[in-house]
C-alpha cells in the first residue's frame, strides 16, 4: 500500500520540510551552542536533587502552582540580577519566563505584528529574527552599523524616510549589548540617542540582551529598558549563553500593558518547570562565581580563532576583536561568495554560518561569515580554520599568506 499523502493538506505558504539530521559536522562553527567543558554540570546536578527532594511535588501542577509567568524564585532571582547588573528596576512580576529567547520572538511578534507591517533592524543581525519576518511577511528596514553598533544617523535617516511615506515601524529590533553577529557594544551616547529618536517618532524598542553576561572585562552599559523614560523597551534575555542552551530558559521584562497579551499568547500551558526550578536553586548562589570562569574560557577560544586566522588567512581575513560573546564577523575578500564556501566547507566538515544569511544586505555580507567559536576545542578550530583557508585558496584564489604577526602582538 502506497503511503498517505499529506502534502495537499498542507495550507499555503507552509515552510519547507526540514532535511533529516545526520549529526554534527566535525569543525562546528555554527549556532550559539556552548563550550561542553564549562557547563557547571556538578553544581546543576546538586540543585537538581535539592530542588525536587525540597519541593519535587509541586511538579504534579502546571506551572508548579506559581501561575502563567514562571517559576517564581527564578522571577526574584533576576530581578535581583537584572537590576544589579543592567540597571533595570523591575519585580517577578515584571517578568515573563518562556521556552528560549526564541519562543520570547514569537510572543512579542505575535503580539506586535501583521502582515504588511514594517520593522526595523540593524543591517547585521540575528537570522532567526530575519526569517520569522520572511514567514510572517513583514517588511524589514535594515540600518547599517560600524565598530559602535548601530549607525544613529542612518537610523534617523531610515525613521524620518517610512514617516514621509506614511509607515510608523511597530518596533526597533536592536541587539545593542554585544550584538550579533557583529560583537559591538552600542556607548552611552548613542543609547540616549536611540531612546530619543524612538521616544520622537513613537516607535518601541525591541532590546535582546541574550549576550550581555559575556563581556570580557565583565562591566556593561545600562540596558536601554533601564534607560528609557517612556517605558517603551521590551526586553528580553536568555540562560542559554551563560549556562546552558539545552535548558531552553529565557525571559521578557515588559510593561503589564503589553506582557499581559503575550501571557495570553502563551498558550503551552508553561514553560518547562524543571529547568526553572533548577536554574533558581543553582544561580542564586552561584551564577556570580561561574560566568567571570565561562568569560576566560570563551576569551580563550577566541585568541585561539583569530590566531588560526592570521596564520592561515594573514591579513586576507578582516575582523574586529570582539568585546565579548561567542561569534566572530569574518570579512573575506571580495571574490569570496561565503554561500558557497559554505557547501564547500560542509562537505569538508566544516559548517560555517554565510553572511547573507545574517543580513538585510546580501551584497554587503556576500564575503562575510559568522564563526561560532564557543563549542570547538582549540584544535579543532585550528584544524577547521586550516581546512577554510584551503578552499578559499584553491576555489576562489585567495593567496597563501603568511601569519600576521603584528596583528597578533598588537592584541596581546
Amino acid at each position: 500500500m502506497a503511503a498517505f499523502d499529506f502534502t495537499p493538506l498542507l495550507p499555503p505558504g507552509s515552510p519547507p520540510p526540514a532535511a533529516k539530521w545526520t549529526g554534527s559536522p566535525k569543525y562546528n562553527f555554527t549556532g550559539g551552542n556552548n563550550d561542553p567543558a564549562q557547563v557547571p554540570l556538578g553544581g546543576l546536578m546538586a540543585a537538581a536533587d535539592a530542588v525536587l527532594r525540597r519541593e519535587g511535588r509541586s511538579l504534579a501542577y502546571y506551572g508548579v502552582a506559581h501561575g502563567p509567568q514562571g517559576y517564581r524564585p527564578l522571577r526574584t532571582f533576576l530581578a535581583a540580577k537584572l537590576k544589579r547588573d543592567a540597571g533595570i528596576a523591575c519585580t517577578a512580576d515584571d517578568i515573563l519566563l518562556v521556552s528560549g529567547s526564541l519562543q520570547a520572538f514569537d510572543l512579542i511578534n505575535g503580539a506586535l505584528l501583521a502582515q504588511g507591517d514594517t520593522v526595523i533592524v540593524e543591517r547585521d543581525t540575528y537570522q532567526g529574527m530575519l526569517n520569522r519576518y520572511a514567514r510572517a511577511g513583514v517588511n524589514v528596514a535594515g540600518v547599517p552599523l560600524d565598530r559602535d553598533g548601530l549607525r544613529m544617523d542612518a537610523l534617523e535617516e531610515t525613521l524620518a524616510a517610512l514617516k514621509a511615506k506614511g509607515i510608523r515601524p511597530k518596533y526597533i529590533y536592536t541587539i545593542p549589548t554585544v550584538q550579533n553577529p557583529t560583537g559591538t557594544i552600542l556607548p552611552m551616547e548613542r543609547r540616549t540617542k536611540l531612546l530619543g529618536l524612538a521616544e520622537e517618532y513613537g516607535v518601541p524598542i525591541f532590546e535582546d540582551d541574550c549576550y550581555s553576561d559575556l563581556i570580557w572585562s565583565g562591566e556593561r552599559p545600562p540596558a536601554l529598558h533601564a534607560m528609557s523614560r517612556a517605558g517603551n523597551v521590551i526586553h528580553i534575555g536568555s540562560f542559554s549563553k551563560s549556562i546552558a542552551p539545552a535548558l531552553r530558559v529565557g525571559f521578557i521584562v515588559a510593561p503589564w500593558q503589553i506582557l499581559s497579551r503575550m501571557i495570553a499568547l502563551k498558550v503551552d500551558a508553561g514553560s518547562g518547570a524543571l529547568e526553572q526550578m533548577v536554574l533558581a536553586e543553582y544561580c542564586t548562589p552561584h551564577f556570580a562565581s561561574h560566568v567571570p570562569a565561562l568569560r576566560r574560557g570563551l576569551r580563550e577560544k577566541l585568541e585561539a580563532l583569530m590566531d588560526a586566522l592570521d596564520e592561515q588567512f594573514g591579513t586576507a581575513a578582516e575582523f574586529d576583536d570582539p568585546p565579548g560573546g561567542i561569534f566572530l564577523w569574518v570579512k573575506l575578500p571580495d571574490q569570496v561568495d561565503t554561500m558557497k564556501l559554505y557547501q564547500s566547507a560542509l562537505a569538508a566538515g566544516v559548517a560555517i554560518n554565510p553572511g547573507p544569511e545574517w543580513s538585510t544586505d546580501a551584497a554587503h555580507s556576500r564575503s562575510r561569515m559568522r564563526l561560532c567559536f564557543a563549542s570547538p576545542t582549540e584544535s579543532e578550530i585550528r584544524e577547521g580554520v586550516a581546512i577554510l583557508a584551503d578552499i578559499c585558496r584553491k576555489e576562489f584564489g585567495v593567496p597563501e599568506r603568511s601569519g600576521n604577526v603584528a596583528r597578533r602582538a598588537a592584541r596581546r
